[in-house]
């Protein structure tokens, strides 16, 4: 169980939702806004074209984010 000072900002950049229980109270997160450990349970739950799609999925929005704010990343 994760410590909930760890929980990362729901910010629901990439859309792609779970049901996700924490402290008890159910929430839709976005896969981004889980958990290393609460994506690695997801991650166990799904078959290899579900992956690639939710791959390619979260590669498309992070090259319409890039795009949006021109941000690049540096050496």
């Amino acid at each position: 169980m994760d410590n909930p000072n760890d929980y990362p900002a729901e910010r629901g950049l990439d859309g792609v939702y779970f049901r996700n229980e924490r402290d008890g109270v159910f929430k839709n997160l976005c896969f981004s806004d889980l958990t290393v450990n609460e994506q690695n349970a997801v991650i166990k739950r799904y078959d290899a074209d579900s992956l690639r799609r939710l791959c390619l999925h979260l590669a498309e929005r992070l090259r319409r984010i890039g795009d949006a704010f021109d941000i690049y990343a540096e050496d």
